[in-house]
């Protein structure tokens, strides 16, 4: 009997040390993988190195047994586990710009652990510990999670190192950004608000408890970027890109955002006996835009159009159409309608169609032999198709294609236009942007006609709130090329979202 228990003994030990050495190679290999390729908290997905015990560690990730490890040996593997799967899995699916673009990746994508087949939602949720501080080691592979840690999580050093990387988090100037009297805070906050108390007075005394200066009482969550965490040329070329605001996205459940933009177009036409263009006409549109977060994928809210015109003979200025006293000129709020704008994907986290429906406001808009044109006397139905995608960390590509149709339902005109828009975009600083623009219209009206122009703008983002936006075109179509017209427009827009 004495000799049975014996051999068992001697047979548990081999194998409990067995396993404590794979256990200890595993946390070994993670710090050598992690050491080897994470630089600021990001990774070069296109050249990994040491992909050899990247390869061995997803395998031992598949074969572990962990039903007899102590509790410490077991999270600091799950959260070890968990990063390096997301990176194992971004790594498979490239090219891609975010892991929002691989279908089902936190909640269907299946990944082997241990014991057997689970998801990265089913890992985080079931597996790894309610303890907050877990939301800044666990790293979902985009731009706006907490910076990757470069070492292995270890089970001797767990507690010590779950501060270290929590503090390092909360004072990492793009996780929490403090702007004056305003502090913009990941949406892990909201998402995961009952772990830090449900409120956000108890997130801002849970966040103070790590930080080097306390946080400003106004709190806003800026819009998660889902973009890749990967490393640029440079680490301040990350921020570049991923600070900036994406027109194209949706904005967040129970947000607002307000859009002013002004449109000065203006024209000179005709020819005296000497070649001299001698009429000018000059129109002036303000849009003014409100949106609400419905959810995270859909917004609503309306849209005004306010309009001015001028014609004047030459010589005169295109501003002469905010002087009333020259030229024929009219004015009117002449639009006013519904708007939503839906992100029907999460595959393509900067897609999204926006649509308006504008009912006239004013009579006579379309004028007759002694008032000059100033808008469609009838419905505009207006649907844009946006994306963007980031080009690199300096630049990005923003594309539009729309379907315009204006002045429905009166049969004489019934204008159907199909516009395609492409803005290349740099980013010599975070704040600001400068863009190079091209556009073409066909206009689908009995004989057709295209509108074209192409122009330069730039966008200054004061705070993550507010940004400013100014644009030249030169502009041109059938008629002006035809009668060597010549025409531009003149743009301003401003930018205010509310969290």
């Amino acid at each position: 009997m004495k000799s049975i228990f014996l051999s068992l003994s001697l047979i548990f030990g081999q194998y409990a040390y067995a396993q404590n050495a794979i256990e200890q190679q595993f946390f070994d290999q993670t710090d050598v993988f992690l050491k080897a390729n994470v630089q600021y908290g990001r990774l070069d997905y296109g050249n990994l190195k040491e992909t050899a015990i990247l390869d061995q560690l997803v395998k031992q990730i598949a074969d572990i047994d962990l039903s007899s490890v102590d509790p410490n040996t077991k999270i600091a593997f799950y959260i070890n586990a968990y990063n390096l799967l997301i990176i194992n899995e971004i790594e498979k699916n490239l090219p891609t710009s975010s892991v929002k673009s691989i279908p089902g990746f936190f909640d269907r994508l299946p990944i082997q652990v241990g014991e057997g087949q689970t998801t990265f939602n089913q890992l985080e949720k079931q597996k790894i510990s309610d303890d907050p501080r877990y939301h800044f080691a666990l790293v979902c592979g985009a731009l706006d999670c907490p910076p990757l840690a470069d070492f292995a999580f270890r089970p001797e050093q767990l507690e010590a190192q779950l501060e270290t990387q929590t503090r390092n988090a909360l004072n990492h100037p793009r996780f929490i950004r403090v702007s004056g009297d305003r502090v913009g805070l990941s949406e892990i906050f909201r998402w995961y608000s009952y772990d830090f108390g449900n409120s956000k007075k108890a997130i801002l005394a849970y966040i103070n408890q790590y930080r080097e200066a306390p946080l400003p009482e106004d709190v806003y969550y800026y819009n998660y970027d889902w973009s890749l965490n990967a490393i640029g040329t440079a680490a301040t070329q990350i921020d570049n890109n991923s600070t900036r605001y994406v027109v194209s996205k949706a904005i967040p459940k129970g947000t607002t955002e307000t859009k002013v933009f002004n449109n000065l177009y203006t024209q000179r036409t005709e020819r005296d006996e000497n070649n001299n263009l001698t009429n000018r006409a000059s129109y002036f549109t303000s849009w003014w835009s409100f949106l609400y977060g419905v959810n995270d994928r859909f917004n609503f809210g309306f849209d005004l159009r306010y309009r001015r015109v001028n014609e004047t003979q030459l010589p005169s200025s295109a501003l002469d159409i905010f002087d009333f006293s020259t030229g024929r000129n009219r004015s009117a709020l002449s639009h006013i309608g519904p708007k939503i704008r839906w992100a029907p994907t999460e595959r393509l986290p900067n897609f999204s169609v926006q649509s308006a429906f504008w009912i006239p406001t004013a009579q006579n808009l379309q004028g007759t032999d002694s008032q000059p044109f100033l808008d469609w006397d009838s419905y505009i139905w207006w649907t844009q198709f946006f994306n963007d995608f980031p080009v690199g960390s300096r630049f990005s590509l923003f594309t539009e294609v729309d379907l315009l149709w204006e002045d429905i339902g009166t049969g004489q005109n019934n204008r159907i236009s199909t516009p395609a828009t492409a803005i290349f975009s740099y980013f010599p600083h975070p704040q600001l942007s400068v863009y190079g623009l091209a556009s073409a219209s066909p206009y689908w009206y009995k004989d057709l006609d295209i509108f074209v122009q192409s122009g330069i703008g730039a966008k200054y983002q004061f705070t993550p709130q507010v940004e400013i936006e100014v644009l030249y075109t030169w502009f041109t179509n059938g008629f002006l090329w035809q009668n060597d017209g010549r025409a531009a427009t003149y743009n301003i827009g401003f930018r205010y979202n509310h969290w």
